[in-house]
């Protein structure tokens, strides 16, 4: 579980949404309190994957399904479990797409026991471990964010490079 690329020391300034300024390969983007949240942050996601890989690239393929899936799980539980979130982050570097969700509570993510595959809920920690190849949690001023990482396609020769 690395994070030592996600560029925390870089500021950016939001504004209802939407960027107003970029930081090196990464995007952030304020949230909106209230009902849509989880909506509003899989289009950020496959906005940010269509800037930088094409409509007709990654789209295709099973990591972007795998994207479009965590950052949902991953808003969910910060509704749930943390307040509302407030900020979903992304960046790319060496075939790997990271995303970055906080949220106001400072409580660590934790499986409520071991995963009962036939529970209506609860499966957003252990589809983080299946389908990631690294996730975590780190403190921040205001609560926490909870991170992971996806293989994705090499970035050279790509849409958007940046």
């Amino acid at each position: 579980m690395r994070f030592d690329w996600c560029l925390p020391g870089h500021a950016i300034r939001m504004n209802g949404g939407h960027v107003t300024q970029r930081v090196r390969q990464g995007r952030r983007f304020g949230l909106a309190d209230g009902p849509g949240v989880v909506a509003q942050c899989r289009d950020l996601t496959r906005q940010v994957l269509d800037e930088w890989f094409g409509p007709r690239g990654l789209l295709d393929s099973t990591a972007v399904g795998d994207a479009l899936l965590l950052v949902s799980e991953v808003v969910t539980n910060a509704c749930v479990h943390g307040g509302e979130p407030y900020e979903l982050r992304f960046d790319r570097r060496d075939g790997r797409l990271w995303v970055g969700v906080s949220d106001r509570s400072s409580v660590r993510p934790r499986p409520d026991g071991p995963h009962r595959p036939a529970r209506a809920s609860g499966h957003g920690l252990y589809l983080l471990q299946k389908l990631s190849t690294a996730w975590g949690w780190m403190p921040t001023g205001q609560g926490k964010t909870v991170w992971f990482e996806i293989r994705v396609a090499d970035t050279a020769g790509l849409a958007g490079s940046g």
